[in-house]
């Protein structure tokens, strides 16, 4: 299990929605810093948190970050994107790559540039993925695609940084009432009530967040037959 009181934390995708809580709740939760991290990172009231200049997408920046973060005990990926359309034949070459890079590479290779720093602390040292119950219904095309790519990795990670006590956590979540959700009308978690589920997890040593019954069905159905979890598939 990790700890988050005293902990190091380092937030993608700080400056709102699901990222600025995270922000807040690892303070709340007794971290000594927090680095929130944004393209252009924002202005924050607390001496705690450190506006930190992160492109997920550039490999000289993740560098940089860790350099300047090099006594991070907790990562969280947090940043992502999300295509115009759902369908994976209607995207653009630049929303594919952009949601490759952002939502699978990005996290993939910050995980991988701070995996080295976490493992030399010996334990109480952890990386948090958010992915998606879209990880496993692919009705949002590339959006879809990468969720479960880094789903994958996340499972590797886990796998691969264990010996060194670096706990890895997953977390599913359907829609979160955040401006990316903004287009929809289905039911909404609160982020807040994300978070709190998020590093409840994390501090009682779990590996994975489902944290809606969205989640939970789509998980349960990967083991249904395909026409089951898509009745378009269905003969009539």
């Amino acid at each position: 299990m990790t700890s988050l009181d005293g902990a190091v934390v380092l937030v993608t995708g700080a400056n709102g929605g699901i990222g600025g809580h995270f922000v807040r709740e690892a303070l709340a939760r007794g971290a000594a810093k927090v680095y929130a991290t944004a393209r252009c990172p924002r202005a924050w009231d607390d001496e705690r948190i450190v506006p930190l200049a992160l492109d997920v997408t550039d490999p000289a920046s993740i560098r940089a970050a860790v350099d300047q973060a090099s006594d991070v005990t907790v990562l969280i990926n947090n940043a992502g994107a999300s295509p115009s359309t759902p369908g994976i034949l209607t995207h653009t070459d630049k929303e594919i790559r952009a949601n490759v890079e952002t939502n699978f590479l990005g996290p993939l290779f910050l995980a991988r540039a701070f995996a080295p720093v976490l493992s030399a602390r010996g334990g109480s040292t952890a990386i948090i993925d958010l992915h998606s119950a879209l990880s496993w219904y692919a009705v949002a095309g590339i959006y879809s695609a990468t969720k479960a790519a880094l789903w994958s990795a996340t499972n590797s990670l886990r796998l691969e940084l264990q010996p060194a006590g670096v706990q890895v956590v997953g977390v599913h979540v359907g829609y979160v009432d955040t401006p990316m959700a903004a287009h929809s009308t289905d039911p909404k978690l609160d982020p807040a009530d994300l978070v709190t589920q998020v590093f409840d997890t994390l501090e009682a040593g779990g590996y994975e967040v489902l944290a809606d019954d969205t989640s939970v069905q789509l998980k349960a159905g990967l083991s249904a037959p395909f026409e089951a979890v898509y009745p378009q598939l269905a003969t009539k």
